[in-house]
């Protein structure tokens, strides 16, 4: 089922610039997504958050600084290296269905708790950033740095993650593309989220989200720590001049498959792209 834009309302939620507690959350069945669940939660020195993952799989992904992720599955003692989202790849724990969880932090500390259907029960593991496939795409004012968390090249039953770094001024998720159509291998259906961080944090980007037949376009500000939400339609990101941007995509739908159309007005622009 795909909700109408009277259902849907704005496609963002604020941030609440908490430093520490929950930043933002959207629930599975809450403002018209069906299959992700996304919560940035930040955690001051020696603090702690606990969590199960009930009927979902879940993905803790390390945004910035040191934290130990404890399950009845397996504990994972101080992981994590980069001090910010914007240096380097991540650290992230992947956990299974009806898995009780806790992080503490080592400093200052960010995380990305990611959750989809679990589908099958995956044994719980570390993700360290060498199991990280990165690359560059795009060209000049479209280039960003991609860097495939949970991609479908690794396992898991719904859940695909991924980050992107651009550099200031640049425009992502470029040219505008869409994943809401069930009709494999041409295209498959997916919803997403993106949690922006943006440095330095007073920046913005903008956001378009939007239908061929018109039903859905919306333009959105992002701020550090905002969620933008896309149900369906073409979506593209640009960043403010001066400020650097990251998201963390989540991807999840009824088939673990990432198969994209490109806006066919706007595809020529990738023309001799290395993806």
């Amino acid at each position: 089922m795909v909700p109408n834009l009277d259902e849907l309302g704005s496609l963002r939620l604020r941030g609440t610039g908490a430093e520490h507690g929950s930043v933002v959350k959207v629930a599975p069945h809450t403002e018209g997504l069906h299959y992700i669940g996304f919560e940035a939660i930040r955690l001051q020195p020696g603090l702690r958050h606990e969590g199960h993952t009930a009927s979902f799989e879940v993905a803790i992904v390390v945004l910035g600084g040191v934290v130990t992720i404890r399950s009845q599955r397996a504990v994972w003692v101080k992981i994590g290296e980069r001090p910010d989202p914007f240096s380097g790849r991540p650290y992230a724990v992947y956990l299974p269905a009806d898995a009780e969880y806790d992080v503490t932090a080592h400093g200052a500390a960010e995380i990305g708790i990611c959750a989809a259907p679990a589908r099958e029960q995956y044994p719980a593991r570390l993700i360290r950033p060498e199991d990280i496939e990165t690359h560059a795409r795009g060209s000049g004012q479209a280039l960003r740095t991609i860097n495939n968390i949970l991609m479908e090249n690794a396992t898991a039953g719904s859940l695909l993650i991924t980050e992107v770094q651009s550099p200031p001024g640049n425009w992502s998720s470029y040219p505008p593309h869409k994943h809401d159509t069930d009709n494999l291998p041409t295209e498959s259906l997916l919803e997403e989220t993106y949690y922006f961080r943006v440095s330095p944090a007073q920046g913005f980007a903008f956001q378009r989200v939007y239908t061929a037949d018109g039903t859905l376009d919306q333009t959105l500000t992002a701020h550090d720590g905002d969620l933008v939400l896309v149900p369906r339609g073409y979506h593209v990101v640009a960043a403010a001049a001066g400020y650097k941007l990251y998201y963390l995509n989540v991807l999840a739908g009824p088939k673990r498959a990432l198969r994209m159309s490109f806006d066919p007005d706007h595809k020529w622009i990738m023309e001799g792209w290395s993806w």
